[in-house]
């Protein structure tokens, strides 16, 4: 996960919701990305979780930092968002597998039942939403150019969030997939070819090469579009994993008492205050 003073809010319940309802609290380990306020971020996560097993690496931005376009929604621009891509090349060599989570999440389930996913040959793991439209995350420009277009060629691409991702690190790094992802940027800051931030570059390495993961594992999109942010309700069937991507947050919709149903799931695993009858009055 990364850190940083924005989302701090929803890192912690998003911890908090781990290891409330995992058997073994003990084996998970945090692998923290933090590009400001390294030590500050560090002692307040020990001193809200004593037992966490966690390690925090810092992050420079200015490794992403040149790379970054204009996105539809500012928050989508800040460097830690591409942190991802960095994971491979971040965390020790030893380290070989994790699971990528955003920020404004919650777990419901045991995140053992995550980390037991076969990867197979792919590098990453998701759940993969075939049914949506993946033209639309593309420009004009990108679908008009055979060179760009041509790269989903003899493949079966479809829409995945890369809030929840479980990732080989030892594949990522056979494969440099860090290096793929910058040139994508590059020549986005050519040619506009995508609008949403950090998403699309995942999408053109990795579509039609990911193992796909239950559904039940990330019920994405609760806050709503990148826009407005309006109310979603939750999609039929199991729930393992809740995720409010898109504008609406809901430790700030609650603040403002203007909470959607969903976000009193997310409440509980608040640890600013004390209970979740604080946001009823």
């Amino acid at each position: 996960m990364t850190l940083d003073v924005a989302y701090l809010r929803g890192s912690m319940a998003a911890v908090f919701s781990i290891l409330k309802h995992t058997g073994c609290p003990e084996n998970v380990i945090f692998h923290f990305l933090v590009s400001d306020r390294d030590a500050e971020l560090s002692a307040l996560i020990y001193s809200t979780f004593p037992f966490l097993r966690f390690k925090v690496y810092h992050f420079d931005e200015a490794l992403v930092k040149s790379r970054i376009s204009a996105s539809v929604r500012l928050a989508l621009e800040h460097p830690l968002n591409y942190a991802r891509s960095y994971l491979a090349d971040i965390l020790e060599p030893c380290v070989k597998r994790v699971i990528y989570l955003d920020s404004d999440l919650i777990v419901v389930d045991d995140i053992v039942k995550l980390w037991g996913t076969r990867l197979g040959s792919h590098a990453i793991g998701a759940p993969e939403y075939c049914h949506a439209n993946l033209t639309k995350y593309f420009t004009a420009s990108f679908w008009n150019n055979e060179g760009f277009a041509k790269i989903f060629d003899g493949k079966r691409p479809c829409y995945f969030n890369t809030g929840v991702m479980v990732m080989d690190l030892v594949k990522w790094r056979e494969q440099n997939y860090r290096a793929t992802i910058e040139e994508w940027m590059e020549s986005q800051k050519e040619t506009r070819i995508y609008e949403l931030g950090s998403l699309p570059p995942f999408l053109l390495v990795f579509a039609g090469d990911v193992e796909p993961i239950d559904h039940r594992w990330n019920q994405h999109g609760l806050g709503g579009d990148n826009l407005e942010g309006r109310c979603r309700s939750l999609h039929p069937g199991p729930v393992s994993l809740l995720h409010w991507s898109g504008k609406g947050k809901p430790w700030i919709r609650l603040d403002a008492r203007k909470p959607c149903p969903v976000d009193n799931l997310w409440a509980p695993y608040d640890l600013l205050l004390p209970a979740a009858s604080s946001y009823s009055s």
